[in-house]
């Protein structure tokens, strides 16, 4: 799970500080205010990690990739490309380490006595030189441990230079003088003598985190009348949902019905729905269409035609029951087309799958209905406060600026600030100010 992040000189954030990421984490805020560059961040270390081109050191993608942000100039703070822009992880070296000892045998206990707390950062510094986004410098640390790759030119002759230190003695990484690394690939394997005379070997991959990270964004894609399967197993259900339905399906063909019966049981208990049914057209068909009954007594009918908040809150229900336990999922307005209460009830799921399939839910979102519901389960001691951290994202000047809500036992929000949600109470008080008026001049 990731742990925490930082980036400097990303667009509107000169430098945000290390942000803590808990289970559940929410960035709230006003439209322009750098809550999407957030998640973009991590978007785009991943996109860049599954290109595959090792000339590639930053993608900063195209039409059909998970963001696009067009140029160097683009990202960089003030558009300024003189400008290094920085970005750094860390996560619980737990979820992505794969142990062994020399006779095969796995020793999860020692290997995890490498790492000081269990964690590992990664960090990265961009600059754009001639043209291209390149890989300034990076580096793999745990505490006071740490390997470090560097970039040199002199005058167009490119090198890389490696210092380790501690643990990271046995980092190996490939230095190709003149060719752009594959630092997502680079490895970490670390050799410890044990009193056996054996050794334990760690190899953990940037790569590793970043594939277990998936996101869904807030524009998704409209229902369907009918469905067309090919046969696939999607490792998520897409960034607009698209493959939501190819998810439920493959998970039917292997006769687990556990995920369209978790579905079903959310939209009912939301009151959405009575039932919900993924089912072919005829015996033998690739054609599929999604039933629903409003109620118990209610006729049938296709997901087409009943409200369009089911079908933008079905992508999030299937996504969070279908990407392996221990994935991270990042969300653009989860809440978008739902009623307050569905949007409340968002909450309830976030806290079930933390819990049960220990999944990390990383949200960009404007519902004060989902925060209120989070409010209040840690209030009821449903949820512990430790697992959310929450934020408010504000522009100060030119850039933007976060501001961790402090939550406490009882899930008061001790510097609620201002405006969070527009100015409810003073349009309250201009209504009452304004029927005083009225009454006052027409009695």
């Amino acid at each position: 799970m990731l742990r925490s992040m930082r980036m400097k000189n990303f667009k509107s954030w000169a430098d945000t500080g290390d942000i803590r990421l808990a289970p559940i984490t929410g960035f709230y805020g006003a439209n322009s205010s750098g809550k999407t560059s957030l998640l973009q961040m991590l978007l785009l270390m991943k996109q860049t990690s599954t290109l595959n081109d090792p000339q590639t050191d930053l993608y900063l993608g195209n039409a059909d990739s998970l963001v696009n942000l067009g140029t160097f100039h683009s990202i960089a703070h003030k558009h300024d490309v003189n400008v290094e822009v920085e970005f750094a992880l860390t996560w619980d070296e737990e979820y992505l380490a794969y142990y062994y000892v020399l006779d095969g045998e796995e020793d999860k206990e020692v290997a995890q006595n490498i790492f000081a707390e269990g964690r590992l950062s990664f960090t990265c510094q961009f600059l754009e030189t001639d043209g291209q986004i390149v890989a300034d410098w990076f580096e793999y640390a745990t505490g006071e441990d740490y390997a470090r790759v560097e970039r040199h030119d002199y005058d167009g002759d490119v090198s890389r230079s490696m210092t380790t230190r501690g643990k990271f003695s046995e980092f190996h990484f490939s230095i190709d003088h003149g060719r752009t690394p594959d630092y997502w690939q680079a490895a970490v394997e670390i050799d410890l003598t044990r009193p056996s005379s054996e050794y334990v070997h760690l190899r953990t991959f940037l790569r590793d985190q970043l594939a277990q990270t998936v996101y869904l964004g807030p524009l998704r894609a409209t229902p369907q009348r009918v469905y067309v399967w090919g046969g696939d197993k999607p490792s998520d259900v897409g960034k607009t949902g698209e493959r939501m339905i190819s998810a439920l399906l493959s998970e039917q063909a292997q006769g687990k019905s556990g995920l369209e019966q978790k579905v079903a049981e959310w939209l009912k208990k939301m009151g959405l729905i009575h039932s919900f049914s993924l089912r072919p057209l005829a015996p033998g068909r690739r054609d599929y269409e999604i039933v629903v009954k409003k109620t118990p007594d209610s006729a049938e009918v296709l997901i087409t035609d009943i409200g369009f908040g089911v079908s933008q809150l079905l992508p999030v229900l299937v996504l969070c029951y279908y990407v392996p336990e221990g994935s991270t999922l990042i969300l653009e307005q989860p809440e978008i087309h739902l009623h307050p209460s569905v949007q409340a009830d968002l909450a309830d799921v976030f806290i079930d799958v933390i819990k049960t399939r220990k999944l990390q839910i990383i949200f960009e979102s404007h519902s004060e209905y989902l925060l209120h519901r989070l409010q209040r389960r840690i209030a009821e001691e449903v949820l512990d406060q430790d697992d959310t951290a929450l934020y408010f994202c504000e522009v100060q000047g030119e850039e933007s600026k976060l501001k961790p809500l402090e939550l406490d036992e009882y899930g008061n929000i001790a510097n609620w600030p201002k405006d969070f949600f527009g100015d409810t109470t003073g349009d309250l008080v201009a209504m009452t100010q304004a029927e005083m008026r009225r009454r006052m001049a027409n009695p």
